[in-house]
């Protein structure tokens, strides 16, 4: 064998071995949230995506899909385990339809204060240990949470306390929300959450649980509900990235942790950001003429009991009985409920 032919049998080893490295260091994902691009969230998930691939250097490319373009947001979950998406990037509420448990990692509803709270219990409070067994179950892993604070209600109507919960019509997603509203007085409808401004106009329904005031801006609610709730309290959903097992398991590990290092950081940045687009949402609104109430302690205390009388209904498998159990335990440590209830 000559020299030249040793030469080019090397240089076209080296370049096999290199392509080989390449394809193994490329991951694709399609991920779709149900956020619109131009809401506060819908922006934060497009710097998240950004970032994934800046710090990959671009090993990790994401084909990403707002307002729910590919399927709804109820159904997203199931895309991404059956291989239409590769990623869920919108809540765990979404999915009480296959089992409670999921509730109390999508929003447990008149337990914590504060997203920070809330994202401790993932952290420090057994949440992520809890949570990945039931995941896993449907062939999902979860990478992480972003929490946006609690929700305010849109209405057509007054929202000033629970007195005018009575009847009072209004979108809600599927779960535990609907039966704690119900206790309250009110007629929970639930419907897809891209229908929720055609249903406020027609007057399908009186109102609207959406999101945080912010993002309630950003979809336009505003322009047919004029009255609203801040600082909120009936809702504090954990929006989440969950991705199809097996594409996360043939990801290598520095693009995991590349992926869940990013999700730490728009954690962060969700939390901090509607700290700041809450408020200022809210003096927008206020000169507006947007009727803003903010409840009293012991209106507060009349959900957060029909709440937390309701979280034991829910608990009905072991997995909801393990993250319920979970909860109470940290909730206890935080002062934020007496003893296990």
């Amino acid at each position: 064998m000559t020299k030249f032919t040793l030469a080019a049998l090397a240089a076209a080893t080296t370049a096999l071995t290199g392509a080989a490295a390449l394809a193994q260091d490329s991951t694709t994902l399609r991920i779709q949230t149900h956020y619109a691009p131009e809401t506060v969230s819908g922006q934060l998930a497009q710097e998240f995506f950004d970032k994934v691939e800046l710090m990959s250097n671009g090993e990790i490319q994401i084909e990403a899909f707002f307002s729910a373009s590919v399927v709804g947001p109820t159904e997203t979950f199931d895309a991404a385990a059956t291989g239409i998406l590769d990623c869920d990037m919108t809540g765990a509420g979404y999915q009480t339809g296959k089992n409670p448990a999921f509730q109390f990692v999508g929003d447990i509803m008149g337990g914590y204060d504060t997203p920070y709270q809330q994202l401790s219990w993932l952290y420090f409070g057994g949440g992520r240990e809890a949570a990945d067994p039931l995941y896993n179950q449907y062939d999902m892993q979860l990478v992480g949470w972003w929490i946006y604070g609690q929700e305010s209600l849109v209405s057509t109507s007054p929202i000033a306390g629970p007195d005018d919960l009575q009847n009072w019509k209004f979108r809600s997603p599927p779960g535990m929300e609907t039966k704690i509203f119900e206790k309250l007085g009110a007629s929970p409808i639930v419907m897809d959450f891209t229908e929720i401004f055609t249903a406020l106009e027609t007057g399908i329904i009186d109102g609207a649980d959406a999101s945080g005031i912010a993002n309630n801006v950003g979809l336009g609610l505003y322009d047919i509900g004029k009255h609203t709730n801040f600082p909120g309290f009936h809702s504090m959903p954990s929006d989440h990235l969950a991705c199809n097992k097996a594409v996360w398991d043939a990801m290598p590990e520095h693009h995991q942790q590349i992926m869940l290092t990013a999700m730490d950081s728009l954690a962060l940045r969700t939390a901090l950001t509607f700290e700041k687009s809450n408020a200022e949402a809210a003096a927008q609104l206020a000169e507006e003429g947007v009727t803003i109430y903010e409840w009293s302690p012991e209106d507060l205390q009349t959900f957060r009991d029909a709440a937390q009388s309701t979280w034991p209904e829910f608990a009905t498998t072991p997995e909801a009985e393990a993250l319920v159990e979970a909860h109470l335990e940290y909730l206890g440590q935080l002062g934020l409920v007496s003893g296990s209830e």
